[in-house]
């Protein structure tokens, strides 16, 4: 049996969506702390178990039965390594084949603070002397589409990633790639892709595009890092996320968020999903 932890997640949810084309529902498990999120699979086929990452109770017997999981990581910074261990030790116990991670890109060299975490999880995996499989899932493209409104209603899109190059991809190619790990025939114990987009662009590269398609000349305005931060709480969002989205953006203007293997395109069978096509669909 396959299961998928955070399963009512952004990403969890089409993870599922995806292994539903390649694998028998009644071979899937779909794990989710609020079983009231989980209403939607009723019906699919899936069975649903609840199992709750910071209760360590919950995760053994949830995990019965299972040969492959996905860890899909926490969104819970700073929590994230001892949640991720919980479930890590539970899928040991209960016989788990193998573990799929999805890490941050080129997580053990990435300048980003989000990789901490992430290298304190592979280095557990390694030690727990479980087989598994590192998904290094680059920057979704959904990030920055998400900041497409209010940069044209205020006429520019703010940042502080300089120059530098990102390669980011749609969540759905992301979940696509799990998927296709995850009931792929080949062995994939000690297997690290490195995902992200086809195609790379700077900030103001995304910026001529959204000019372009909306028909309202929108700058790129780069800011310090702590304007930034101070820019997006005054937006509403609540400074710790802010901080981590400032740093992304930081992280990106060393190279952090770029990657030319092509691993998630190949993996997938097909380009990823363009940044173009995508800003079109958004506005």
């Amino acid at each position: 049996m396959i299961a998928v932890t955070g399963a009512t997640g952004q990403l969890g949810q089409l993870v599922i969506k995806y292994l539903l084309q390649r694998a028998p529902s009644e071979k899937l498990v779909a794990l989710a702390r609020d079983l009231d999120k989980a209403q939607s699979l009723i019906g699919s086929g899936v069975e649903i178990r609840q199992a709750d990452y910071s209760q360590p109770s919950s995760l053994v017997a949830a995990l019965k039965g299972v040969t492959k999981l996905l860890l899909i990581s926490s969104s819970e910074v700073g929590q994230r390594f001892v949640q991720h261990k919980n479930v890590i030790d539970a899928a040991k116990e209960a016989g788990v084949e193998l573990i799929a991670y999805t890490s941050l890109l080129h997580a053990d060299t990435s300048p980003l603070m989000l990789a901490a975490e992430h290298v304190e999880t592979e280095a557990y995996l390694k030690q727990a002397n479980i087989p598994h499989v590192l998904l290094r899932n680059g920057w979704y493209s959904e990030n920055y589409l998400a900041s497409l409104a209010p940069s044209l209603a205020n006429g520019g899109f703010i940042g502080c990633a300089k120059d530098g190059k990102i390669s980011s991809a749609a969540r759905e190619d992301y979940a696509q790639a799990g998927a296709a790990v995850l009931t792929s025939e080949q062995s994939q114990g000690g297997k690290i892709y490195e995902l992200a987009g086809d195609e790379s662009y700077t900030l103001t590269d995304l910026c001529e595009i959204i000019s372009e398609e909306s028909g309202q000349k929108i700058p790129y305005i780069n800011l310090p890092e702590s304007d930034f931060v101070k820019a997006l709480e005054s937006a509403g969002i609540p400074r710790p996320f802010a901080v981590v989205l400032a740093d992304s953006d930081k992280g990106a203007s060393k190279g952090g968020l770029f990657d030319d293997s092509h691993d998630l395109s190949k993996l997938i069978g097909h380009p990823t999903r363009s940044l173009r096509e995508m800003i079109k669909a958004s506005l």
